[in-house]
């Protein structure tokens, strides 16, 4: 319950929430009045904690004051004492004719005697408790003692009188009128740390002009400063920096000798305010160092991530200051975390230009090494990856630095992992479409190392380089060399035969006395009913195990049942063996014609082998069917080479080239359009008006040099955002709740702010009689969570009032939220009650776009576990005007997906469409979708269906409710 302690005559407001303790039964006045006069300190203490309590969730104990006043205020207990000024905080001062109570006056003698206790603790609890009041009548006869406690022997005592004068100051500034210079004096003669910084707050809050001239006069002293006084300079001067212009001078070299300051927290503080002080590129760069500096050396993970948000903020402010501490934020990477690197690789990325990009390349060249050298962290290889696509990204945005890159993956792709080796063999590639000078050193590296090759992925993208960029006979030949000797010995099935039938003999001959052939043997038994058991066993001949890791590559990946590594493998036989035929020296040559039948008969004879191992028994997979016609049809195309020459190299070699060119390209273009779309317009038109802050008035709103923290609570409360907010009717954000006919007529305005969900109900009495202690009581469905219940209100006759509630959102899940306005009428048990109607919480409020890479999209498909498979059907008539790619874009709109599939790939016109779509919850929750719909003609409905995979049951169910309802939304709209 939400409870309030205030002061009558002031706007302030104290406001705390306690949870009751519902297991203990609320005890009575006579109770508590017994517990009070006659218990001991501990039983005193509980029933004061009970009256506090109480009170502050609503009760009325105004009885109890002269109880407390004369059985506990005498007492010697310190905790007890500690209470009671807790209790006098928050009891009732004043009658019910607004006149202060005459027991106030005993009140105030008691706090009088604490003030001047000889115990240091009792003095400092009431100095603080002295920070709570608000009433004149109290504080007028304290003023003394509170004076006097500033030269107290102890610290304690005087850091809590300070702080007790600036309330004071603050709420009744003519009972203490000399407050600034009483506190100036005190700051002036005070040795202790933590006594000067509360001083200097006060000055700082309550007279900024005294506070600054003490700076001016202890600004050589400033570095000698304690952490705390330090953090109070860097407020005083974050306050104060633009109403003391003629300073900026005092207050930027105080702040640069901040900067080197041995506490982290002055260091930030400092360079944040920095930054708000001045945008000179010196202090900018003072300032980015000090972040970085931060980063490298605190241990903390997530400071190191706070601080590089910061740092990145900076850079979009300042862009192209700070491209010189590039190498300097390379020094982050040591730290172990892999969310630390990854953000301050992408920092790196940002701030990568021309000048520096060797430099770079060269640092994440030495940590790519040292991943390979320290194999054995745990989380090398995700390291590795990452350090991969930054290179990747790297050599894409600054081609001089490909041929480097390209090297170093390449003498290093046989000791990657999977995943690493993969990401490295298609940057290769793409290196290879952009940069036709490299691909010859780049066949050449990948004919040396082809042996090394393990994984069928790695395989499958060196086969495609392969059979695309070698383009001389020489280069062919080494290719083809290379290929035999990893496929092994000819024909693949022949050879395997005999190699199972020399093991097996080896083995029999080891084993033939002991070795039983398959056969059942059985006995029988007599049971004890007399009939018969038969008992029987099977044992198997042994056989030797074929080691496939001693096997030549593609051989062992062919009988690891990887076909569509030998379907690759074929197509780039028939590559080789088309384009050897094209050449012009081949062609001119004596023996031209026996050369490219030699290359074509063996490339049969693989493809053949291909195929018949995949039929056999040494593989647990047989071959699929695809895979079959695939390597078929290569051997078709070599057998027909002769006659349809054109028409075959067209098919396997032009057109290859030219689709992966136009996915490169349009890779490319997709990447320029989004940095373009991120990127910061600040181009200044002709016409704009020319601001000079010093020549602003001084209510006008400030510039960007505007207090670091005003800014941070604009964006925390959505103040900046007000012209988007307005832009959006808020009409269409209103659920009625009760109906018109009701005797209570509610709606609620639903705001959705990201984690928060707020409801500002509005509730009509239509009833010519009061409604007593109406209150709406919610329930909810799914991840959401009632922060605070509404309190009840008396709604008068025909008027209405408005009720306040927030929820709190904890995952992406489509929830519902239950209500029921509940009220008592004129009658003593006239209760009533109105159900709510259902407002559902829409799970697009928090999926938004995202992008990821392939093998991502992959590695996540395969991790998660929850599937929601939906239907797609069309009618005729929805579908006549409505194209397979119209079609994806309305789904990828009502589902707020981004597709992950290249625009050229689904260029065309051939009645069937896939894609991957990817999104991203603002919890960090991944939905990943894959479409697959077919349109045969086109009067034909559109059939397929949609796979959501989510890593909770709650994105798959409501992804797949929503594109239910956009299937519903399409047929209405045609209809």
């Amino acid at each position: 319950m939400m409870a309030t302690a205030a002061a009558k005559g002031s706007a302030d407001a104290c406001y705390m929430l306690l949870h009751p303790n519902l297991e203990v039964e609320t005890p009575n006045l006579q109770t508590l009045r017994r517990n009070l006069e006659r218990g001991t300190d501990e039983i005193k203490s509980e029933a004061l904690q009970q009256v506090i309590t109480g009170t502050l969730q609503g009760e009325n104990y105004e009885q109890l004051l002269m109880h407390i006043i004369r059985f506990v205020m005498p007492t010697r207990n310190k905790s007890l004492k500690k209470l009671l000024l807790f209790y006098w905080e928050i009891c009732p001062k004043y009658a019910a004719d607004g006149t202060l109570k005459h027991e106030t006056i005993l009140i105030c003698n008691a706090l009088l005697n604490d003030l001047q206790h000889p115990n240091e603790f009792i003095r400092g609890a009431t100095l603080r408790a002295l920070t709570k009041m608000r009433e004149a009548e109290i504080l007028e006869p304290l003023i003394g003692p509170v004076r006097d406690c500033l030269e107290h022997r102890h610290a304690y005592v005087r850091k809590n009188a300070v702080v007790a004068i600036s309330s004071i100051f603050r709420s009744q500034p003519h009972l203490i009128p000399d407050a600034p210079e009483l506190v100036q004096a005190f700051l002036s003669a005070e040795a202790d740390m933590t006594c000067r910084r509360n001083a200097l707050s006060m000055l700082t809050i309550n007279a900024p002009a005294v506070a600054v001239q003490w700076l001016q006069d202890n600004a050589q002293l400033a570095a000698s400063f304690d952490e705390l006084l330090q953090l109070a300079v860097i407020d005083l001067i974050r306050r104060h920096a633009q109403s003391f212009a003629a300073q900026k001078g005092l207050f930027v070299r105080c702040i640069f000798e901040l900067l080197n300051a041995p506490a982290s927290s002055v260091k930030y503080e400092a360079a944040t305010t920095l930054i708000g002080l001045t945008a000179n590129p010196a202090a900018i760069k003072a300032a980015a160092s000090c972040y970085i500096s931060l980063a490298s050396k605190e241990s903390d993970n997530n400071i190191k991530i706070i601080v590089l948000e910061r740092l990145d903020q900076m850079r979009t402010r300042h862009e192209g200051i700070l491209d010189d501490l590039v190498m300097d934020l390379l020094r982050v990477l040591v730290t172990p975390d892999l969310d630390v690197r990854r953000k301050a690789l992408g920092i790196v990325m940002k701030l990568t230009s021309r000048r520096n990009v060797n430099d770079v390349v060269s640092m994440l060249k030495k940590e790519l090494n040292k991943t390979v050298e320290n194999s054995d962290y745990d989380k090398s290889s995700e390291y590795r990856l990452l350090l991969i696509q930054t290179i990747h990204t790297c050599a894409g945005q600054f081609p001089e630095v490909a041929a480097d890159v390209v090297d170093l993956f390449l003498s290093s792709i046989a000791e990657f992992g999977s995943s690493s080796a993969s990401d490295a063999i298609v940057f290769i590639r793409e290196v290879a479409e952009k940069f036709p000078s490299l691909r010859t050193s780049i066949v050449t590296h990948l004919v040396s190392s082809f042996l090394d090759f393990k994984t069928g992925r790695v395989i499958r993208g060196a086969l495609w380089i392969l059979g695309e960029y070698a383009d001389s006979a020489s280069e062919i030949r080494d290719v083809w060399t290379k290929l035999r000797e990893a496929i092994g010995e000819l024909p693949l099935l022949a050879a395997e035969q005999r190699e199972a039938l020399e093991a097996a003999s080896g083995a029999t001959e080891e084993t033939a006395p002991t070795n039983v052939s398959a056969t059942p043997s059985a006995s029988r038994r007599v049971l004890a009913d007399g009939t018969y058991a038969t008992e029987s066993s099977l044992t198997a001949q042994t056989t030797t195990a074929i080691k496939l890791d001693s096997k030549p590559p593609l051989r062992a990946v062919l009988l690891h049942s990887d076909f569509f590594t030998g379907t690759v493998l074929a197509s780039t036989l028939a590559k080789l063996v088309l384009r050897f035929g094209t050449l012009a020296e081949i062609v001119a040559s004596d023996d031209g014609a026996a050369q490219i039948n030699a290359l074509r008969a063996e490339a049969v004879l693989i493809m053949a082998g291909i195929i018949r191992i995949g039929q056999s028994n040494f593989v647990t997979t047989p071959i699929d069917e695809d895979s079959y016609d695939r390597v078929l049809a290569c051997i078709r195309a070599l057998e027909h080479m002769d006659e349809d020459s054109e028409v075959l190299t067209d098919a396997f070699i032009k057109d290859t080239q030219s689709a992966f060119a136009r996915l490169v390209k349009g890779e490319t273009a997709r990447a320029a359009a989004e940095d373009k779309k991120n990127k910061i317009e600040r181009a200044v038109q002709v016409d704009d008006a020319i601001e000079f802050r010093l020549l602003a008035k001084k209510n006008a709103a400030a510039s960007e040099d505007v207090d670091s923290l005003e800014r941070d609570a604009e964006l925390a409360t959505g103040a900046g955002d007000a012209s988007s907010r307005l832009a959006v009717s808020k009409l269409e954000s209103v659920v009625q709740l009760t109906g018109f006919s009701d005797a209570v007529y509610a709606e609620a305005y639903v705001e959705v702010n990201q984690y928060d969900i707020l409801l500002d109900i509005m509730i009509v009495n239509q009833t010519n009689t009061m409604l007593r202690n109406l209150s709406v009581e919610f329930s909810t469905l799914g991840d959401l969570k009632l922060v605070e219940k509404p309190t009840s209100y008396n709604v008068a006759a025909y008027s209405f009032s408005s009720v306040k509630a927030s929820i709190k959102v904890s995952s992406t899940e489509t929830g519902v939220i239950f209500g029921t306005i509940v009220y008592d009428g004129p009658g003593t048990n006239d209760n009533h009650s109105i159900v709510l109607n259902d407002i559902h919480v829409d799970i697009m409020e928090y999926i938004r776009p995202a992008r990821c890479d392939e093998s991502q999209f992959h590695a996540m498909w395969t991790e998660f576990e929850w599937e929601n498979k939906v239907n797609m059907a069309t009618t005729r008539e929805a579908a006549e005007n409505l194209d397979l790619r119209a079609y994806l874009k309305h789904i990828m709109k009502a589902t707020n997906m981004a597709c992950l599939t290249p625009d050229n790939a689904l260029a065309g016109e051939c009645g069937f469409l896939s894609a991957n779509l990817y999104a991203r919850s603002i919890f960090g929750e991944d939905a990943l979708a894959n479409i697959s719909i077919e349109k045969l003609t086109d009067d034909s409905p559109i059939t397929g269906h949609i796979r959501i995979r989510a890593k909770t049951q709650g994105i798959a169910l409501s992804l797949g409710d929503k594109i239910s309802a956009a299937k519903v939304s399409l047929a209405n709209e045609q209809a």
